[in-house]
Formats: structure tokens, C-alpha cells, sequence
């Protein structure tokens, strides 16, 4: 099983977005960081979370059928929209997000308070300060 947590950052005024992406498999992390899409922080944690399961898709170079994961965001939307597989603004990203699980044998989303998911959410200020 591979544990998968991510995060994204936002800066307010410039609406810069950045992601923190910490992948736990086998007693091993592996800690990523990416700039994302200039936008708001609901759009933001969309696309940490597509970028979270491209690394993972990517890392695993086709094993991904036979994989389980355990996903975690701190974002309510994110988690709440996957289970409805339904959000009224985000649908396309909803659609994109369960197409990337979709690859995976099963994904177990679950939403955690931000105060647990510091790792994903310390390397997304890091990549946000990086790019402002």
C-alpha cells in the first residue's frame, strides 16, 4: 500500500499556487513539490491533488492496476467531492481527479485536520516562497 497526502498553498494577492506532495510507501517518504495554476485555494488543492497522483502514477511506471492507496487532504472539498464524485464548480477537476484514482486497484480518500497533514503542507509553503 503507498499513503499518499498532499496540500496546496495560495498566495492571496498575487493567486500564485503551489503543491506539497508526500508519498509514504514501505517505511520510505518520498517529499515533491510543484507549482500549480495561478488560482483560488479550492482550485488549488484540485490540482495538488492531481499533481500528487501524477507523482504517483509516475513512481510506480505502470504497477499502478495493482496498487492500493491511501490518500489524505486536509481539504474538505477535495475529499467530500471524490466520495459524491459531484462538486457544482469543480467538475472538471472532480472528473479528472477520479480518472487518475480510477487507475489505481482502490483509493481510500480521507479528509485529515491541516494539523496532521503538516509534511504535504510544510513542502507547499516551501514551493509557494520559492516561486514568489
Amino acid at each position: 500500500m503507498y499513503t499518499l497526502y498532499t496540500d496546496a498553498a495560495t498566495n492571496n494577492d498575487t493567486q500564485h499556487s503551489a503543491a506539497g506532495i508526500l508519498i509514504v510507501h514501505a517505511g520510505k517518504q518520498q517529499q515533491l513539490h510543484a507549482s500549480l495554476p495561478d488560482s483560488d485555494n479550492h482550485y488549488a488543492e484540485f490540482h495538488a491533488a492531481l499533481a500528487g497522483f501524477d507523482a504517483l502514477l509516475k513512481l510506480l511506471n505502470g504497477a499502478a492496476k495493482t496498487i492500493t492507496v491511501q490518500y489524505f487532504t486536509d481539504s474538505k472539498i477535495v475529499a467530500e467531492s471524490v466520495e459524491k464524485r459531484y462538486a457544482k464548480h469543480y467538475q472538471a477537476l472532480v472528473d479528472q481527479l477520479l480518472a487518475k484514482q480510477a487507475e489505481f486497484n482502490l483509493v481510500i480518500t480521507q479528509w485529515l485536520p491541516e494539523k496532521q497533514n503538516q509534511g504535504a503542507h510544510n513542502l507547499a509553503q516551501q514551493a509557494l516562497h520559492e516561486n514568489d
